[in-house]
């Protein structure tokens, strides 16, 4: 079992950063895929940033690339997105998502999910 919990959410500026964390609990987490997806009112879901459990491989959303950064740290059972350059389309609430499988994870299927936090960007 993993239980999820996301930080760092808030409002910002357009052109501003924000950072979010979300911290694992389950002797697991080391092993497994990690991720983020947001959902915006009135749209789909979509995962915008993976990680590998090796963290030598990433995935992002061509909607972010070269903007937001997703990192891991196995011994602090933590994963961060790092988010610049924010857009009011960035507007959404933020889960943390973990899956033993990356290709899961990345097609919005993975096992266990945070609570989400909200991410505000004001133009």
């Amino acid at each position: 079992q993993v239980q999820l919990v996301e930080s760092g959410g808030g409002l910002v500026q357009a052109g501003g950063s924000l950072r979010l964390s979300c911290a694992a609990s389950g002797r697991t987490f080391s092993s497994h895929a990690m991720g983020w997806v947001r959902q915006a009112p009135g749209k789909e879901r979509e995962c915008v940033a993976a990680i590998r459990w090796t963290g030598d491989s990433t995935y992002y959303a061509d909607s972010v690339k070269g903007r937001f950064t997703i990192s891991r740290d196995n011994a602090k059972n933590t994963v961060y997105l790092q988010m610049n350059s924010l857009k009011p389309d960035d507007t959404a609430i933020y889960y943390c998502v973990s899956d033993p499988f990356f290709p899961v994870l990345t097609a919005l299927k993975g096992r266990y999910w945070g609570r989400g936090t909200q991410v505000t960007v004001s133009s």
